[in-house]
């Protein structure tokens, strides 16, 4: 399927599941209203059948008239906009347009480069570059990138799952609108919640302590090879094993480890059990992780085209980028241009069609949509030392630090070495650092010798120091 098809079939889905929500919606409201739990429609009814029907409809009549008397600039809702087929000529963009970036080309390919830098700033992984860590994101035994059990209750894994599980939920929301996911995530739900219960969630099981270098449910490479379940490592033999033992890290692994299985360092049992709130902690991990799993699953399809995408854009030069992604976008509003042209000569006038609202370029004409995505001009960055100025995308904003007016306002503060204070907008940060960057100067610079003064016998005042030299020289 191509960009235009796959564009056209989104916005189609998207507006299907509006007119759906926008249908539930006003279900709900009516739905109270039939029921009657009130009594009112049954009162109004009671009254129209034993009296004079008109006595009611002009009071009905008169209730409206007096809401609109107070409050006569509402304006009425107009619900044909909600059944009306969008256009490309309406001022209006598509909805697709807002809701994808370059690299995800309309919901095609993922964009995970951001939870790629959130991995390589994980302590102790394997430094993967982008290509192999699309293959191995969602596999996370210690053997294929993933972090050791030990080190994956901390608050950075944490972190860096939840914020890679909530791209994927919302890839999935925006590539499906229109299938029923809170039933899929809730099944998801049950599934990990019986197999938690079952101790069947593979890297999460509570086993026992293994003895001493054997490797229980583990293939290893040799006959003589030796597993270290508390370092989850394989050595080559017996020798390997007993000199890595009295190692920093193997001993801080293992008292790990029999922290978590309630034994003592040497192997034997002490009678207690993991703490609750670790297991608790453990739990937590293991569903984002399966989750996690299970909506690559679920995208096999948008993953493997992923990784075809990257492995091309790699062969590719920067020129040929900019074209591909030009073509892409110019085919997306070809026809809005069109119309924009038909309308122009119908109507004669000079306006200009910019509904995106774009920047102008030096022409006076907006500048093409790609160069906007491209650039990043729909992200705003504010300055407040350059009296809250906007600065509209990264280059921007990256290049107005070494400009003049920044930094005359840093100098404004009372800031000389400007270059220190890149990428800092803040008026009070700005002086905070400076202020400390002056106190640890004083400290350091600070010369005992020239604290104490000195007077000869002419009245002149100099530094100890200098006066203890020109003594011994006998200058004085």
């Amino acid at each position: 399927m191509t960009s235009p098809q796959i564009h056209e079939r989104l916005n189609r889905d998207h507006e299907v599941s509006q007119l759906l929500d926008q249908i539930q919606h006003q279900s709900r409201e009516l739905l109270p209203l039939y029921e009657d739990k009130s009594g009112v429609r049954f009162k109004e009814i009671l009254q129209i059948g034993s009296g004079d029907p008109f006595e009611e409809f002009y009071k009905q009549v008169a209730s409206i008239k007096e809401h609109h008397s107070r409050y006569p600039n509402e304006q009425a809702e107009n619900s044909e906009n909600w059944y009306r087929p969008r256009k490309q000529g309406d001022d209006q963009p598509f909805l697709v347009e807002s809701m994808f970036s370059g690299e995800e080309a309309y919901g095609r390919f993922f964009d995970l480069h951001a939870s790629h830098e959130s991995y390589l700033n994980l302590p102790n992984v394997k430094r993967l570059p982008y290509m192999q860590y699309l293959e191995v994101f969602d596999n996370f035994q210690p053997g294929y990138g993933g972090v050791k059990r030990a080190d994956k209750l901390t608050d950075q894994y944490f972190k860096y799952l939840g914020e890679l599980m909530e791209y994927l939920e919302s890839f999935i929301r925006r590539t499906r609108p229109l299938e029923n996911l809170e039933k899929v995530f809730g099944d998801w739900d049950k599934e990990f919640d019986s197999a938690w219960e079952k101790d069947e969630i593979e890297g999460w099981r509570k086993e026992k302590l293994a003895a001493k270098g054997s490797a229980t449910d583990r293939t290893l490479s040799s006959a003589d090879a030796v597993w270290c379940e508390a370092c989850e490592k394989e050595f080559k033999n017996e020798n390997v094993y007993t000199n890595h033992l009295s190692g920093r890290k193997h001993i801080k692994a293992a008292e790990v480890l029999a922290a978590i299985h309630g034994e003592s360092a040497n192997g034997t049992s002490n009678g207690t059990v993991a703490p609750l709130a670790h297991r608790l902690k453990e739990r937590a991990v293991a569903e984002r992780e399966y989750r996690i799993k299970k909506l690559s699953s679920a995208m096999k399809t948008e993953r493997d085209d992923t990784r075809v995408n990257v492995e091309r854009r790699q062969g590719m030069t920067e020129r040929e980028r900019q074209q591909e992604l030009e073509n892409l976008y110019n085919t997306t509003f070809r026809r809005q241009a069109k119309e924009a042209e038909e309308d122009e000569d119908d109507g004669g006038d000079d306006k200009i069609y910019n509904p995106l609202k774009l920047p102008l370029a030096w022409d006076g004409k907006p500048i093409p949509f790609w160069l906007y995505r491209l650039h990043g001009l729909g992200q705003e960055f504010p300055c407040e030392i350059c009296g809250n100025f906007v600065y509209r995308g990264r280059r921007a904003f990256d290049k107005h630090f070494n400009e003049t007016n920044h930094i005359t306002n840093l100098k404004r503060l009372g800031i000389t070495n400007t270059h220190l204070f890149r990428d800092i907008t803040s008026i009070e940060e700005a002086v905070r650092l400076w202020n400390k960057i002056q106190g640890d100067s004083r400290k350091t610079n600070v010369d005992e010798g020239s604290i104490v003064q000195m007077e000869d016998a002419e009245g002149n005042v100099m530094p100890e120091k200098v006066y203890l030299d020109l003594q011994k020289q006998g200058l004085l």
